[in-house]
């Protein structure tokens, strides 16, 4: 008869117990169902449409994240609501994507290529650009659809979603320097929002800060009333 086996040590178990954090973590999908619930709680639905994922496989992730605790669900019917289970969740992806740029220069060299095809490698100080922001001497809009604007926001910063901007121009001064900004150093929408305005004779800067960012930076952002950030959910496309 062959002896036992040995007990798994303590250390063994609890690895066992922290890899399920970085089995949840592996997926891409997975990393940017994460993302999109830094902007605000949202829907399988709403996700799905915002992912070009079926329903059936965003829901699969979900399920993923959620047996690890990175994700909570909420009944508010007639949906179901998913968000980070707390500010935990956000600080660990946002110290993930800073390793990971950190030691991966495949990284810098997509990201390098990307904005070279889209002419938009300029020398903008980032953080002088942060400063005007922060001082009130730019005008700030925030191009993600209105309900992550109501969710939370850069204090100061004027809701414009990309798919308004056209019609919104007039709104805008052009004697003042615009800053658009979305979801961070990876979105796009706050580079098309400055290709419009730059065309249309504006002088415009993206902002790679998202509100992620801002508020790792231990600065306040401002929200609208508090029934908005339940609109995610349905609104957001």
């Amino acid at each position: 008869m062959p002896p036992p086996k040995p007990a798994p040590s303590l250390k063994t178990t609890v690895y066992e117990q922290i890899a399920r954090i970085g089995q949840a973590a592996s997926s891409p999908s997975r990393l940017e169902l994460l993302e999109l619930l830094t902007q605000g709680p949202r829907t399988v639905e709403a996700l799905a449409r915002q992912t070009g994922q079926s329903v059936a496989t965003t829901s699969h992730h979900l399920q993923v994240l959620r047996r690890a605790r990175l994700v909570d669900a909420k009944k508010a019917a007639p949906y179901v609501l998913y968000r980070l289970a707390d500010s935990q969740v956000e600080t660990f992806l946002l110290e993930m994507r800073h390793l990971a740029e950190s030691r991966l220069a495949e990284i810098q060299h997509i990201t390098r290529t990307f904005l070279e095809s889209r002419g938009a490698l300029e020398p903008v100080d980032t953080e002088e650009l942060v400063r005007r922001v922060r001082s009130g001497d730019v005008t700030v809009i925030d191009v993600r659809p209105h309900e992550e604007y109501a969710a939370a926001h850069i204090p100061g910063a004027i809701s414009v979603p990309l798919a308004d901007l056209p019609r919104r121009l007039r709104e805008l001064q052009k004697r003042r320097e615009i800053v658009a900004y979305c979801r961070g150093p990876y979105c796009v929408m706050a580079l098309d929002a400055v290709d419009q305005l730059r065309r249309r004779g504006f002088r415009a800067h993206r902002l790679e800060l998202g509100v992620s960012e801002w508020r790792a930076r231990g600065w306040r952002v401002d929200a609208s009333d508090l029934s908005a950030r339940h609109e995610l959910s349905t609104s957001a496309r």
